[in-house]
């Protein structure tokens, strides 16, 4: 019988995606794999977030909670990451993020990514660039939805 286990690694996914195997296997060494059991919270809302989580497999669900009820804000899937502006911008996390399946999550505080900075700059700047890149999409797509939210609220107002 082998004793021998293979390291996990990170998939060609999401903010990680322009980065050669080897880049992201040594990115992998830089962050720790966390196997997140469904209903476990890998962030409490109000509390102090300074890790970029990655989702390799399973689901989560961003939630707040607004009069006394939880409401979803984001459901995140495999190629996806969460808590890249606290990176740059370290706070309170605006949310709580709940597994709704068992899942695999790859973790990296800032200095696990300052230190593949500093170790690998390239590589890091290829990750820099899948950051900014998911950072953008975001903030695109909420403008979107600020956008149509103020246009029905015209609508509403013309018509009412």
């Amino acid at each position: 019988m082998s004793t021998h286990f293979d390291r996990p690694g990170l998939p060609a996914l999401g903010i990680v995606s322009a980065m050669e195997e080897e880049d992201r296997q040594l990115l992998s060494n830089y962050g720790e794999f966390l196997p997140v059991q469904e209903g476990d919270r890998l962030i409490d809302e109000g509390t102090d977030q300074n890790s970029l989580l990655f989702l390799i497999s399973g689901l989560l669900h961003v939630v707040t909670t607004k009069d006394d009820k939880l409401v979803l804000l984001a459901r995140v899937e495999p190629g996806e990451s969460i808590g890249e502006v606290n990176l740059f911008d370290p706070a309170k996390a605006s949310a709580s993020v709940v597994a709704k399946s068992f899942s695999q999550v790859w973790k990296a505080r800032r200095n696990d990514l300052d230190d593949f900075l500093n170790a690998y700059p390239e590589a890091a700047g290829r990750l820099m660039i899948g950051l900014l890149s998911e950072m953008s999409r975001r903030l695109r797509k909420m403008n979107q939805k600020l956008s149509n939210t103020e246009l029905q609220n015209a609508l509403q107002e013309f018509f009412h």
